[in-house]
């Protein structure tokens, strides 16, 4: 680490929103601890010992900042020196109108930047206690997958009930097992190129076999303790969304909108199963939107029985694991520090935002936040206006206290525009006005920390 007289600022967790934070403080002139508990423990949902691994998508989702409250959540980072959004726009692959990464590549250009960085220093360990009033300031960023003594210490400390949900990983398959001539490549609409997606089409026999394949499946059961977690609405799995209707899935990842059989272009699709390019090298494939709790041999035997994949390989099955978060509403400040023991900020999932681009994002500004501190400074996020402001005022002020949620950037969370106006042209209204606010407080609110900012 390069010597300076500024005490280091100990950072938990090594994920998306824990080396956001770490690449602000350090950006800031400030020397970082990074603490991240793998390989020492691992989890059930991580593979590899990187960094900011990506363990659900490969998608960072729409790239589209005119249209989209999350491609504005984009435009902002990317504004404000975003380490999670440069990496991913250098390894972006193909995927319409999303952004989407090589993930292996995504995560060693992290960690590789957070290792050279000479005010970095990464510490191989498990945190399993609240960090003491000894190291100084402090961000938990240990995201849905706290370990237990640190969830233990957190649950001890603030009071309050654990709350938790299921967050899930779709299964990824080898593109040289899909049957090019019963699937094809198109973007919905012909978005991106055109051609980002590999589509697997169903006639309404097909469907309702597979619907009932999906419900009827084996799933892997719940621990007593996992019992009465309620699932994420925004991420559910497969085979719940199935159980809700027989449409559900035509109006949801299953839908044929937008889409032409080159096979068979005058018969159109009851249902498709979309693939997502999922490496750089494009001979992987992630299966949109499937989500599952089914076995995997289940998963094998049932996702076989879609058009295209009947001889696939699976370079990995699907599964969901256990997503922790805080009442923030509750138990943190304004800038997110705890306010039973304030040395301590936490970022990431765990505050209750929800997604890799609003977790690297809140990481964002708690790292503003608490090198500010350090320098003796002040630090105002962005306003309510911008996506980045929006979110941050939902886990500190926005989000219902009795009965808190986590929740992904959206356009309701912005408030409403000053002038009445016409439905299609909302969004880009939207997406103006934040713009506009949100490069005025780059402008004249970036604190001490001006090469940050763009």
């Amino acid at each position: 680490m390069q010597e300076t007289l500024q005490k280091p600022i100990h950072i938990v967790g090594g994920g998306l929103a824990g080396t956001e934070a770490a690449w602000q403080v350090a950006s800031s002139g400030i020397p970082v601890i990074l603490h991240e508990m793998r390989p020492v423990q691992t989890t059930a949902a991580h593979k590899t010992d990187d960094l900011a691994e990506l363990v659900c998508s490969n998608s960072f989702r729409s790239d589209d900042r005119e249209r989209s409250a999350i491609g504005i959540l984009h435009d902002e980072m990317r504004r404000a020196g975003s380490l999670i959004l440069g990496a991913a726009d250098i390894h972006r692959v193909p995927a319409g109108g999303a952004l989407a990464v090589d993930r292996n590549a995504f995560s060693h250009h992290i960690q590789k930047k957070l290792k050279e960085h000479p005010l970095v220093t990464i510490i191989r360990e498990e945190v399993k206690y609240l960090p003491p009033k000894s190291w100084g300031q402090t961000i938990v960023a240990t995201g849905p997958l706290t370990s237990p003594k640190l969830a233990e210490a957190v649950q001890t400390i603030t009071g309050e009930e654990s709350l938790a949900f299921f967050d899930a990983i779709a299964p990824i398959v080898n593109k040289d097992s899909i049957d090019m001539e019963k699937a094809w490549f198109q973007s919905r609409y012909d978005k991106g190129n055109g051609s980002d997606y590999i589509n697997c089409p169903l006639d309404a026999q097909e469907y309702d076999l597979f619907l009932a394949e999906l419900i009827d499946g084996e799933k892997t059961e719940f621990k007593e303790w996992e019992k009465n977690t309620p699932y994420f609405e925004g991420c559910l799995p497969i085979e719940v969304m199935a159980s809700r209707g027989r449409r559900t899935l035509c109006y949801g990842p299953m839908k044929p909108v937008g889409l032409t059989n080159p096979h068979n272009p005058n018969k159109k699709p009851f249902a498709v199963v979309q693939l997502r390019q999922d490496n750089k090298l494009g001979t992987l494939f992630n299966i949109v939107g499937f989500q599952t709790k089914l076995k995997y041999s289940e998963q094998i035997r049932i996702f076989r029985k879609i058009p295209g994949l009947e001889a696939a390989t699976f370079a990995r099955l699907g599964g969901l694991h256990r997503n922790t978060f805080l009442n923030s509403r509750r138990v943190l400040d304004e800038s997110l520090r705890l306010k039973k023991s304030p040395h301590i900020r936490f970022a990431g999932q765990i505050t209750g935002c929800e997604g890799y681009v609003e977790s690297a994002a809140i990481g964002l500004l708690v790292g503003r936040f608490a090198a500010a501190e350090s320098l003796n400074g002040t630090f105002t996020p962005p306003g309510i206006t911008t996506a980045m402001g929006s979110l941050i005022n939902h886990i500190t002020s926005g989000g219902n206290e009795d009965n808190f949620q986590p929740m992904n950037v959206n356009f309701g969370l912005f408030p409403p525009l000053e002038k009445k106006i016409n439905k299609k042209a909302r969004k880009a209204a939207y997406s103006k006005r934040a713009t506009e606010d949100f490069q005025s407080w780059i402008k004249s609110a970036c604190y001490l920390s001006t090469k940050n900012c763009h």
